[in-house]
């Protein structure tokens, strides 16, 4: 006998096979068992969880709980990875089939690799067909870095779609996004990426900009979800922002199981009074800060149509400690005389923004101060705070209109909003 005859046979590793776990599907790989879980995705309106989305857990032989990458790294090194991962689809598919649910809409998040092969729609259809369930019910969740701006990937995206998936773009706001992905796309959902709400929960002014990502995503024809909500005040951000969908461990932490509705309605009832108590707050606040420019705007309007002059009526104004500049507007909202500055408060900024500060005949017609002056002439009206043009900061304005001897004219104060914040 020769000694190659005396050498064991070599170990050929099992390969990933179908399994099962009472009533579940799984998957058994080796010494792993993967399984599937199921995070809700809830409705703010509805006050449900209107889908589920699919990930992966894997336990070992001593039924240790495994990072699912793990296994699919061990699968990439094996040649196995293709293989599992259609396995794991399969899994996510029958599961949630046998969940007792009625129209929810199933999450599925999409290798780019998958996507960019041509056939992966098809065998998903067919998929779909083996177990009845509808393609309507599948949400396809699409990596925003993935296929690039190419032809081919928007058309197959667009053949997804018309096969009846919904198409989600997933981590939007991460590294590169931009509003241009969505045009290309035309996805039915975007998901907010973790990294806008880490921010938004770090910077006053990123959150206060965020309802208006919201909105023009809105405007562009879709519906926003917000993940990764694990605090109170995560979900609070999410709701202010006005997404409709939200998902996260503050609400619910993955399952095998489906969430109960009562809890879901109740969680999203504490979650609205909180939010309502939070925003009424923030007007009291607000509502404080700016009433001496409120009473010192009503105070100057008087004197101004007293006839005095513009520099006479707002001295009050301008020894507040954030008073930017008093203007004034003829009645089609063309500024009249340059602006009054308090005299020792030039700051760098200002300088820089130089070419800005003098606007004596600029028309301000299409502002809301302006606008919201005339409806309702005699009272004061405060703006949200917003860039102001003269020095490219943050500020509020309050306006209003009052009948002089030059007849009807609107007084403004700019109130430097990043100061008052800072104090």
């Amino acid at each position: 006998m020769s000694m190659v005859d005396l050498d064991p046979p070599r170990f050929q590793p099992p390969r990933p096979v179908a399994g099962d776990d009472g009533s579940r599907r799984t998957v058994l790989y080796g010494e792993y068992t993967v399984f599937s879980v199921f995070q809700p995705v809830f409705s703010v309106s509805h006050r449900r969880a209107i889908g589920y989305h699919a990930s992966l857990r894997a336990r070992d032989d001593s039924h240790r709980h495994i990072p699912s990458h793990e296994v699919f790294t061990q699968a990439a090194r094996r040649g196995d990875l293709l293989e599992l991962g259609r396995l794991a689809e399969s899994l996510h598919l029958g599961n949630f089939n046998a969940f007792d649910s009625h129209d929810e809409w199933l999450f599925l998040s999409l290798h780019p690799a998958a996507l960019m092969d041509t056939s992966y729609g098809d065998a998903l259809l067919a998929s779909l067909k083996d177990i009845g369930l509808s393609p309507q019910r599948v949400v396809l969740e699409v990596p925003e870095q993935a296929g690039g701006e190419t032809t081919r990937f928007a058309e197959i995206i667009d053949s997804l779609r018309k096969s009846g998936f919904l198409i989600a773009l997933d981590g939007f706001g991460v590294k590169h996004s931009n509003i241009d992905r969505v045009w290309h796309l035309r996805p039915d959902i975007v998901t907010l990426d973790r990294c806008i709400l880490q921010q938004a929960t770090e910077h006053s002014h990123i959150e206060r900009v965020l309802p208006r990502l919201v909105s023009l995503l809105h405007e562009s024809g879709q519906l926003v979800l917000m993940g990764g909500l694990a605090t109170e005040r995560d979900a609070l951000i999410a709701l202010e922002c006005n997404v409709d969908f939200v998902q996260g461990a503050y609400f619910a932490q993955p399952s095998v199981d489906a969430v109960h509705s009562e809890v879901a309605a109740g969680v999203m009832d504490a979650l609205s009074a909180a939010s309502r108590e939070r925003v009424a707050g923030r007007e009291r606040a607000q509502s404080a800060r700016l009433e001496p420019y409120v009473s010192g705007l009503e105070r100057a309007a008087v004197k101004l149509m007293e006839g005095e002059t513009l520099v006479i009526a707002t001295s009050e104004l301008l020894q507040l400690a954030d008073t930017a500049r008093c203007f004034l507007l003829d009645q089609a909202g063309r500024q009249i005389g340059d602006n009054v500055v308090p005299v020792v408060r030039t700051s760098q900024r200002a300088k820089r923004f130089s070419p800005l500060l003098h606007s004596e005949g600029a028309s301000w017609e299409r502002r809301p101060y302006f606008i919201e002056a005339l409806r309702s002439p005699g009272r004061v009206h405060l703006t949200a705070p917003y860039l102001s043009i003269n020095e490219a900061h943050l500020c509020v304005t309050a306006s209003i209109a009052a009948q002089t001897p030059y007849g009807l004219q609107v007084l403004c104060v700019d109130i430097n909003w990043e100061g008052a914040r800072q104090r």
